[in-house]
This record gives structure tokens, C-alpha cells and sequence, in this order.
């Protein structure tokens, strides 16, 4: 398709379909010819290690290498150190991010102290409330998700309590689900493997948090969804609940246990939820097409070579998460590049109430990507932004390739031109 869109201070003025009329002239005006123009993606979940982890990543780092694949907006982790457990630590580091200029930065809340599970953390504030049943003490400029991500709370009294307090924000609890209860650590104890015992971990733990969620009118978000048995559920528990939503990752959508067991399964290919089997590959992109699993996070994990290689879970994988989805979705036909831009874009901004973006359509903020479907790349960890060199994907041939992200805050010319 040949068109337009047409940019004014930050906001898109108009789209033009192909044969219309273009403006007589413009500030700056784009060229893409043979490319593709795509609302910038907003990732749901990734982790920034800011404060705390510099040999890691740091938020210069991190959102640079967020804009080099195609982000203008990023839930990022309360796992840093100290953790983000308090509202202000939360806005301090948005305000930090602000100050750089890169991307929106919306940093989730840590639902515990500490992450230690044993009280919550400011999100109590949620639960005092005033006769007139606002925030008491009022909270400026919460955050829009607040997860206990890369644990689950274990005591059921205090993660109902949480959900309840988050339920009063109005923000959604990204569920890690890795609670497996007797079922797992009986598995565990009798030397069962992490494939195994970890699969029980995030079934149970997925029913598990749709049920309090639901008792607490607490909207739920679960996070890398990778088992078969877990996209059951929740394709269940969505026709009953449609406060429920869920993420897959570009790992989970394109590997297996298989190239776990290349780089080994508990240094180089370890991940929070392992890669599992093809029938759960399978069955989390028969998820993606059928509706059951709402959109694609990157769970963008930076480690140091001697971490990983030790065992730290997780993959660099933000900057190549647009060209894995398009090399395993689109470009195999099994959902358009319109739904797959939804995925990445449309789905997280609505999930985190984010009602300005997400769309190429009139009075929504320009937040754009220019991208190169046709382009076929090898990646190459060397050349990322991020810290983390860590891919799962090093060496593979990818299609689809970043070209440009233009955040809303750099268009502030009086007018634009994307050609599409």
C-alpha cells in the first residue's frame, strides 16, 4: 500500500489512503519507499537492571537498545537494587528516563518489601482508603502495572491483599507464575527435571492467580505464557473473566527445549519459563492466533557472559523481538503483519491504559517505526545496544528489520510526511 501520514507537533494530523491528496508541503518530509510504516511497539516486560546491575545494563543502555528495536514505550522490572518498592523510587526512575529523552519509561511497582514476600510494599497505600473512597494518602502518577516478577507471593492472604490494593489503582498485576505448591517440590525432591517441575509451577500457579484475581476484582496479567496446559486455561478463563490478559515471548514463540540443550540448558539456554516442547510452541501460537494470548513481550533479560554462563536465566532480546515474530508469524502466514503490529503495539497499549497510541490513526500520538520487511540479517550480539549480549538467536537468519523509531517528542516540526 502507497500513502501518507501526516505528522503536527507529536500528533497524527492524518492518515492518507494511496491517490490522496498530499500536503503542498511539509517541514520535513520521509521517503519510504518500499518500506513499512508501523505504530512503535511497547513492551509489557522487560528488565532495565537499573539501579543496581550496571555490568548488566543501565537505563542509557537500556533504552537505546529499546529504540534500535522498534520501542518507543517499556514496562520495565521491580527486580533492581534496592527494588522498586515504593512509589517514588517508581517515578524517580521515570523521571530519570525523561530526563534522557529516549523513550517512555513506566517502571511496575514491586508488590512486597524488598520483593521478600513477607508485607507489601507501598502498594498498601491502595488498601487505606477515605470515606470518599479515594487514595489515601493520595498517589501521584502511579504506575500502570505492578508485578513481583521473577517470583510469585507465596502466603495467599498477601497476594490477595495486593491484587485487592492494585484492583484500587485501577492497574493490572503482571503474574510471573512460578508458585507450584506440594505438587512441585514434590516433583523437586524426587529429582524430577526443571522441565518437569517447572511446568507444574506455571500451571498451578496460573490458576492459582486467576482465581484470587478474580476474588479480588484485580485485573491479571500473565507474563511468558509457555505451556500448553497454561494457554488452556487461560483461553478458559478469558471467556469468563475479560479482565484477564497475557503475553507470549519472541523464545517461547520461536525455540524449543531443543536449542536449550545446544547452548546448555542451565547456563547459556536458561529462562524463566524454560523453552519447552514443540507442542507448547505450538499451542502458545495457535494461542496468538485465536486470541487467547493478547500480545508479544520481550522479557529482555541482559546478563554478563560469567553470569549466564552460571546459570542466570534469561535472554537479551528486545532488539531482535520484531524480526523473530516476523520470521515465525508473519512471514510464515500465519497471522498478517496488521495483527502482528497489534500484538506489539495496539494489545500493550490498551492492557496498560494507555488510550493515545498504539494505532496509525488520526489524533494519536506519532509514535512510529519505520521497518524493512523484505530484509534478511544474521544476528550478531556484538552489535546490539544493550549491555546484555546474551542471545538466544546469535547467529540465526532473520526478516524484518528496524530501520527507525520516531517517538512522538521528536516530531515537533508543524508537519510531517511518512510515505508508505
Amino acid at each position: 500500500m502507497m500513502g501518507c501520514v501526516v505528522v503536527e507537533n507529536g500528533i497524527i494530523k492524518e492518515v492518507v489512503p494511496q491517490g490522496g491528496r498530499t500536503p503542498a508541503r511539509a517541514d520535513v518530509i520521509i521517503d519510504g519507499k518500499g518500506l513499512t510504516l508501523l505504530p512503535a511497539f511497547i513492551d509489557l516486560h522487560a528488565h532495565f537492571r537499573d539501579p543496581g546491575f550496571p555490568e548488566k545494563e543501565t537505563l542509557e543502555s537500556a533504552s537505546l537498545a529499546a529504540r534500535a528495536g522498534g520501542y518507543a514505550a517499556v514496562v520495565c522490572m521491580a527486580n533492581t537494587k534496592p527494588a522498586l518498592d515504593t512509589f517514588e523510587a517508581a517515578r524517580s526512575l521515570r523521571e530519570r528516563s525523561a530526563a534522557l529523552g529516549l523513550i517512555d519509561l513506566y517502571p511496575a511497582m514491586a508488590l512486597t518489601k524488598g520483593m521478600e514476600g513477607k508485607e507489601l510494599s507501598d502498594i498498601k497505600r491502595g488498601l487505606m482508603e477515605e470515606k470518599s473512597g479515594a487514595i489515601h494518602p493520595p498517589v501521584r502518577d502511579p504506575p500502570l502495572m505492578f508485578s513481583e516478577d521473577g517470583k510469585d507471593v507465596f502466603d495467599d492472604a498477601l497476594f490477595l491483599d495486593a491484587f485487592a490494593a492494585a484492583a484500587r489503582f485501577g492497574a493490572p498485576v503482571s503474574c510471573h507464575c512460578d508458585n507450584g505448591g506440594v505438587e512441585a517440590e514434590t516433583a523437586k525432591h524426587a529429582g524430577e527435571p526443571r522441565e518437569v517441575w517447572s511446568r507444574i509451577e506455571e500451571n498451578n500457579a496460573t490458576e492459582r492467580a486467576l482465581r484470587l484475581g478474580r476474588e479480588a476484582g484485580c485485573a491479571i496479567h500473565i507474563a511468558h505464557v509457555s505451556t500448553k496446559e497454561s494457554v488452556a486455561l487461560l483461553r478458559d478463563a478469558k471467556r469468563k473473566n475479560p479482565r484477564v490478559t497475557c503475553e507470549a515471548t519472541p523464545h517461547h514463540i520461536a525455540l524449543t527445549g531443543e536449542t536449550a540443550a545446544l547452548l546448555g540448558k542451565e547456563s547459556f539456554g536458561r529462562v524463566n519459563p524454560p523453552l519447552r516442547d514443540e507442542e507448547d510452541r505450538l499451542a502458545v501460537i495457535a494461542g496468538i492466533v485465536d486470541g487467547a494470548i493478547d500480545a508479544i513481550a520481550t522479557d529482555h533479560a541482559p546478563h554478563t557472559a560469567r553470569d549466564k554462563a552460571n546459570g542466570a536465566p534469561g535472554f537479551s532480546g528486545i532488539e531482535t523481538a520484531f524480526a523473530v515474530c516476523y520470521t515465525e508469524l508473519a512471514r510464515k502466514g500465519l497471522v498478517s503483519l496488521q495483527k502482528l503490529s497489534s500484538l506489539m503495539s495496539a494489545a500493550p497499549a490498551r492492557i496498560l491504559g494507555l488510550k493515545d497510541r498504539g494505532a496509525l490513526r488520526e489524533g494519536l500520538r506519532a509514535d512510529l517505526v519505520i521497518v524493512d520487511t523484505k530484509a534478511e540479517w544474521i544476528v550478531e550480539p556484538s552489535a546490539f545496544k544493550s549491555r546484555g549480549k546474551n542471545s538466544a538467536f546469535t547467529g540465526r537468519k532473520v526478516f524484518g528489520k528496524t530501520l527507525a523509531t520516531l517517538p512522538a517528542p521528536e516530531m515537533r516540526q508543524s508537519a510531517y510526511v511518512r510515505r508508505i
